[in-house]
């Protein structure tokens, strides 16, 4: 997958990791947005991010101040000198945005799972030269993320990126929207060059989340973090959960840890040609099972049996897993793995009973 993108290339914003993106989930107040702006830029931070329109879940929440809340944007840019960044879903959005000076846009989760959005917003963005970042779809659906990316760049946008906020689920027991982190590293993988941030508040949805998924993000090579910082966070008008002062957010930056990237030592280096090696010989073990997969395909289809065995199936997804907790390995992680060879099985005795 080829973009034609750039450097971000952010005024006065370092280009060494992590790039911070920080402030409000909404902006509520003039002296709400200035307190938290002021207290930010003393810290360091350089770019500066609020909420002007809000997409809310269901109706009655707040839904954002609206274009009354932009020239306090401005105003924080002109006192402070940080660049200011806001989230657009309309056509509209965009040119009171950019109007407003507002340096940098974002396209929202629920905004980049509809293509006739993201098109709106891509057609009011043609000629114009700001970074635009597009969150990840609400649902996990990478074609529709990389969808969105490439109608942004059709539009003329070079400066582009990404940002992973996570993947809506009805079990939220411990994340807010689930990682899975798969999908992001695949996307760079699609699109060598891409910028990508986490949105460690959105995938935590809990203040006390925000430093450990951000550090995961680091250690996965993510170029950046956007978090949302308040001045009084139990005061907020929107997400007070997942929200951290100012003061908090200093103090976890200043503990992330940065890895080295792509040097390796010699003992690295055996311990990966280990992993080399178990990956070919976990490969000829695959092959070796489909092969007798094959086999009960073609007696399956001799003695007119079905292909699918429902107790088979659940025997063996119950005895794996089971075995395979102890040996170590998580529950999700076995259920995956044995569905997905189990689809291959299927889908090969299929061919046979067909042929």
């Amino acid at each position: 997958m080829i973009l034609d993108i750039e450097k971000l290339n952010l005024p006065g914003v370092p280009e060494e990791r992590p790039l911070i993106i920080a402030g409000p989930c909404s902006a509520e107040t003039e002296e709400q947005v200035l307190t938290t702006a002021r207290d930010l830029a003393a810290r360091g931070f350089k770019i500066f991010r609020a909420g002007i329109w809000k997409p809310r879940t269901r109706p009655g929440a707040f839904e954002g101040i609206g274009e009354v809340g932009l020239p306090w944007l401005k105003k924080v840019k002109e006192e402070t000198g940080m660049l200011i960044a806001t989230e657009v879903a309309t056509g509209k959005h965009v040119y009171e945005a950019l109007k407003h000076g507002v340096d940098i846009l974002w396209v929202g989760a629920r905004s980049s799972a509809n293509p006739f959005t993201v098109q709106e917003i891509a057609d009011a963005l043609k000629g114009v030269d700001v970074p635009v970042f597009v969150k990840n779809p609400v649902n996990p659906d990478l074609d529709l993320w990389i969808g969105a990316l490439e109608r942004i760049n059709q539009a003329g946008i070079r400066r582009l990126g990404a940002i992973h906020r996570g993947f809506s689920t009805y079990d939220k027991k411990i994340y807010r929207n689930m990682p899975q982190w798969h999908i992001p590293i695949e996307l760079r993988s699609r699109i060598p060059g891409l910028p990508v941030l986490c949105d460690p508040s959105h995938i935590g949805g809990k203040s006390e989340l925000i430093a450990s998924i951000s550090q995961q993000a680091l250690d996965l090579n993510f170029e950046g973090l956007i978090i949302e910082s308040h001045c009084t966070p139990t005061k907020a008008w929107s997400d007070a959960s997942q929200q951290i002062t100012p003061e908090i957010l200093d103090y976890i930056v200043s503990k992330l840890v940065l890895r080295e990237v792509g040097s390796t030592t010699e003992s690295l280096n055996d311990l990966r040609r280990q992993i080399d090696n178990l990956d070919n010989e976990l490969l000829e073990v695959l092959a070796k099972r489909m092969r007798v997969a094959r086999e009960i395909g073609q007696y399956k289809k001799e003695n007119n049996i079905t292909v699918l065995q429902t107790a088979r199936y659940d025997e063996i997804l119950t005895d794996r897993i089971k075995h395979g907790n102890a040996l170590g390995l998580g529950a999700e992680f076995m259920s995956k793995l044995l569905k997905g060879i189990h689809e291959e099985s299927v889908r090969q005795q299929v061919e046979i009973m067909n042929k």
